[in-house]
């Protein structure tokens, strides 16, 4: 399968378990990698045969930036949802939800969850 990558999206969004997460939010990361067969597409030179990654952003947007989730875990599951019924040719997605700054003691770069979803055939 053919693979199309979107790297490093930024949002600000309220997910979390702790009260100051829903009130204040944080910055999130989202990288995803799309797996549809793009030949057409590159026979074509046609957008139709490929997937807007304009499309794709506002999609993530929605979601990350959207109503508060307790867990990464859902925020990336509503991500490969959302993406998997409104881009038609899309055949599956893996979804990577970074949380660079989670209330927890420590020293690291960041947080994160990754889930590979398929369409139900």
């Amino acid at each position: 399968m053919d693979k199309i990558y979107v790297h490093e999206m930024q949002f600000y969004g309220y997910h979390g378990l702790f009260p100051e997460e829903r009130k204040l939010g944080q910055r999130f990361s989202v990288d995803l990698i799309l797996e549809l067969e793009l030949r057409k597409a590159g026979k074509s030179d046609n957008m139709e045969d490929s997937i807007d990654y304009g499309l794709v952003y506002q999609l993530t947007k929605e979601i990350v930036e959207g109503e508060a989730k307790n867990l990464v875990e859902a925020v990336a599951q509503s991500v490969a949802d959302k993406l998997l019924m409104s881009l038609p040719l899309l055949q599956a997605c893996t979804v990577k939800v970074y949380k660079p700054d989670p209330p927890i003691p420590g020293h690291y770069r960041s947080v994160a969850v990754e889930i590979y979803r398929e369409k139900n055939k």
